[in-house]
Formats: structure tokens, sequence, C-alpha cells
């Protein structure tokens, strides 16, 4: 049941009504198709979020044990998975007993081919379609999206914007890696403009210079802004020097990469505007969205069982740092389920808010390969000292690549060209921050680094192996 206080809070800020499906009558609007299905699916999405964690994993027992059963009956690798592990279905069929199946990995389903995949579906979730990684580990996997899954994603698009309460009818400006050259459309696109009638958006490469960035902005003047952390920390950076275009930024929603503290403090304290992260990955959609009210990432309880487990493969408990496990309870043509995804994050407490999706996150941290391989074979998270960096000298964004185990190249673009003095005291923070006198090569850039190909931008990437020198 939901919690009659939330639910009289979100009533009062609620957006302006739906846009109907039927000519003439525009209010109360009468949804009709893709749109009354999207509608009343959001609808149960506001009453499950008040759900308590406990009720939350007694529906999420009920789904898993759905799909683990139409896994074993239909696809290939899954079985074989049961079978090594000893495993039956009715074995694994809640959460908690979930956790006795091995984890699976990237190389598992390059390994399985198409066996990996469902041979049937159920006819309601048709059509299916294609989607595939960015490869950015070196383990490009495809895996397919069922019309099941198409939904929940349009869903939680839409509780993101509701969750945020944002104005429909202002403009969006949304910076993407897979848009070419700017296009402008008259809304805001599915599945905003399914609902509610929206404002126009503009579609932006993620590529684009960033003096031409902020001049295109400047003329379409957008009250909302989707856009990468490191694009935005270049705009940030540009704008701070060069003026700020005339924008009026109510919100700025950032994607793809790891939104870091300094990253989000800096932006918000220049642009004045709220930043509102997303936690999501070409697999699974949205894994975790921030709360409107205390900026924790609460997981999408109702389509994903999320875990963060240690090096041994525990929970990890409220301020710890471990690997996200996610089993997709809503793919029932690829079964991913216990998937290491590769990322890490930090298991935070319980939410104030009141909201029942659990686990909540802290903090995404990064990949696999964002960690610093020490010398004696150890790995953390890298302290690189960036706060000291522009008392020091005029550096505007930096990055680090690991390429031995002893040898990291530092990548820098700084605003006029730095002094051997400069670099020695450079040297000097790093070194001190990381703990150890690594040998650094120093590059310059112009302009601002480059992104990977999947048009990600990664301030620490380590390419050495933990068996490699």
């Amino acid at each position: 049941m939901a919690d009659e206080k939330h639910g009289a809070s979100h009533r009062d800020t609620a957006p302006a009504p739906m846009r109907s499906g039927v000519e003439g009558l525009e209010w109360p609007p009468i949804l009709t198709g893709r749109a009354a299905v999207l509608a009343a699916f959001l609808h149960q999405l506001e009453q499950t979020q008040w759900l308590s964690a406990r009720d939350v994993r007694a529906r999420q027992s009920e789904q898993l044990a759905l799909l683990v059963h139409h896994a074993a009956r239909y696809s290939p690798q899954f079985q074989d998975r049961l079978a090594r592990a000893g495993l039956k279905p009715d074995d694994i069929a809640t959460p908690e007993s979930l956790t006795r199946l091995p984890l699976l990995t990237r190389r598992d389903i390059q390994a399985a081919g198409g066996s990996f995949y469902c041979t049937e579906l159920p006819s309601d979730h048709m059509p299916l379609s294609k989607t595939g990684t960015s490869g950015s580990t070196g383990e490009p996997v495809v895996t397919l999206r069922s019309e099941a899954t198409g939904l929940v994603w349009r869903a939680m698009t839409m509780r993101d914007h509701l969750w945020h309460r944002r104005d429909f009818t202002t403009r969006l400006a949304a910076v993407r890696a897979d848009v070419k050259q700017p296009v402008r459309l008259e809304d805001w696109g599915a599945p905003a403009s399914l609902l509610y009638h929206t404002g126009p958006s503009i579609g932006i490469p993620g590529t684009m210079d960033i003096g031409e960035l902020a001049q295109v902005l400047a003329r379409f003047k957008p009250g909302i802004l989707i856009i990468y952390p490191g694009v935005l920390a270049a705009l940030t950076r540009h704008c701070r020097a060069a003026g700020p275009p005339p924008l009026a930024l109510g919100h700025i929603r950032t994607i793809g990469e790891t939104l870091t503290a300094a990253a989000r403090d800096d932006a918000a304290s220049y642009w004045g505007a709220r930043i509102e992260d997303a936690y999501s990955s070409q697999e699974f959609g949205y894994i975790a969205l921030q709360c409107p009210d205390s900026g924790l990432y609460h997981a999408m309880a109702e389509s994903h069982l999320v875990e963060v487990v240690d090096a041994q493969g525990e929970p990890c408990g409220e301020g710890e740092i471990g690997r996200v496990i996610v089993t997709d309870l809503h793919n029932f043509a690829t079964p991913l389920i216990r998937y290491e995804i590769g990322d890490h994050a930090e298991r935070g407490g319980p939410c104030p808010c009141g909201r029942g999706l659990q686990p909540v996150l802290r903090r995404i941290v990064g990949r696999e390969r964002n960690l610093i391989l020490m010398p004696d074979g150890t790995r953390h998270w890298p302290q690189v000292g960036f706060k000291w960096f522009r008392e020091v000298a005029p550096i505007s964004q930096y990055q680090f690549i690991q390429t031995g185990r002893e040898e990291i190249e530092v990548r820098l673009v700084a605003e006029r060209p730095v002094t051997a003095a400069e670099e020695e005291a450079l040297r000097t923070v790093i070194t001190t921050a990381l703990g150890f006198p690594f040998r650094l090569g120093f590059t310059y850039w112009q302009g601002r680094l480059p992104p990977n190909a999947g048009g990600k931008f990664e301030e620490f990437v380590c390419r050495v192996s933990a068996a490699g020198t």
C-alpha cells in the first residue's frame, strides 16, 4: 500500500496533464495504445516504490522464479550453467538462494554464442531488438531486448523525469555519442512525448568542439541539459574562461560515465543547476536512479536484482566498495542472471525518503580498468592529488594511463605551457597522493582529452593486467 504522506506530496507537484490520444478530448485525457500501457505501468511504479524492502523482496522472488524456470527450459547455456553448479531452478528462485549460482561474465556470453539466448519467448514479449555494448572493456557482447524490457526502459526514463520534477514544456538539449550532427526536433521524442506535450529538443554530438558546443547551447537556450560528465567538465572550464553562454539551466542530467564528486560540485557551483545522475548500461538500461530527496542511488528493484559483493563474493556492508552484480528480471530473451557487469559501487545505508527500492548505493565508483595496479600486485581506487593541481599549474583537464607496474602516462591540458619547475611540483603531488614513486611521463594536449571508442571519458585507465608487467 502506498505511503499516504508521500502520495499526497507527489500529487501536489504533479506535472501538466498527459496528452490525450482521442481527438477533441484533452481533459481528462484518454490515452491509447503504447501511451496507455506506459501510463498504466508508471502508475504501478508510483505504488511499488513505497513498498517496504521486505515486500519488494517478496515480489522479486515471484518474478525471479518465473525467469529462472524459463531460462532453464529455453537457454542451452543456462541449462549447462545450472548443471555445472549442481543446481535446479527451484534452488535459486529467491534473491537469497540465487547467490548459490556462480557469476556470469562477458567471456561466458561470448563463448556461448547463440546458445546463450532463449530459443522461445512468450508472444507478448515480441518483437526483439539487438543491442551491443561499446566494447570499451575489450569484451563487447550482444544482448537481445524484448518488448517487455523496452517498456521497462521507457517507464524508468519517465520515473527519472518525474522524480526530479522536470518541466516537460521546457527546451531539452542532449549531448550523445551516437549523434553525428546537431538534430533539432519539435518535441523530446519518446517516451516523454508519448505522454506529454513537451518543448523542443536538440541532439548534439559528444565529439563537438567545446567552443562550438557552447555556441549551439547559447542559440538553443535549453532549460534541461543531458550530457556526459567529461563533456560537462570541459564545458564548465571553457565557459568559466570565455564567459558563460546565456543559459538558464534548471537541470543537468549526467549519463554514461562515472560522475565524480569534484565534477558534480564544480558544475553545480558554476551553473547553479541541479546535477542529477543515473546509473545505466547497454545490457540493462537503468540499474539505479538518483533519489530526488537524498541524492543516494536507488536500485530499480522492480526490474533488476542488484548485488554489491566483495572480492570473496560476500555482500558488502554500508560504506564498502564492491563489484556490481545484476539480474534482469524481465529479459526472457537474454538470461542476464547474476551478471558481473564490471562496475564497482559503494553500498549505502537506508535512504530517509522511505522508498523500499534496495539496495541503496552511495556512489558509482567505476570499472575494474579504473583501478590502479600497485607494484606489489594490490589494486585500489587511485588518489592522484587533483585538488592541488591548479595550485601548482593552470591545469584544466587531466587523465592517467597506467602502462606498466611502475609507469604512468600523465595527460594534461593546460591553459598555458607548463614550466619545468611546475611539472616537477606536479610530479611530487601525484606520487605523494599515489603512495609510490611511479615513473611519470607527461604529455600535453590541446583543447580537451578525447573520450574512448564508446564516447566515454575516464580519468584513470589501467592497461596492465595483474599478471603483466
